[in-house]
């Protein structure tokens, strides 16, 4: 039974070698959306961030245009919500219960 690893100097338990596909990809993940954020905050364009500054942008023009005259189809529509929220509501039948057959 192997009890310690050693690795360039470095000595670690075999419990660090037991990592699964989604823990990686969730630290990798976790990187990326932490570059992405400090980029923002510097208004530095990178290819994590960029995303994020056009969804940005395009809520600035929405706003923008929802506050004015200006009109163009997305903001038309955003309009038309906020003059009466209640005709995007959507009515949901209940599903009709099947009877269940005992055997």
């Amino acid at each position: 039974v192997v009890s310690t690893q050693s690795t360039g100097g470095a000595v670690f338990a075999p419990e660090v070698l037991d990592i699964t596909d989604e823990q990686l990809l969730s630290k990798f993940q976790l990187s990326i959306t932490n570059v992405a954020a400090a980029y923002l905050e510097m208004g530095y364009c990178t290819q994590a961030s960029v995303p994020h500054s056009i969804i940005n942008a395009f809520k600035n023009v929405l706003a923008l245009a929802v506050e004015t005259d200006i009109s163009y189809t997305q903001a038309d529509t955003v309009k038309a919500f906020l003059a009466d929220p209640s005709t995007f509501t959507i009515t949901a039948t209940p599903a009709k219960a099947e009877a269940i057959k005992e055997t």
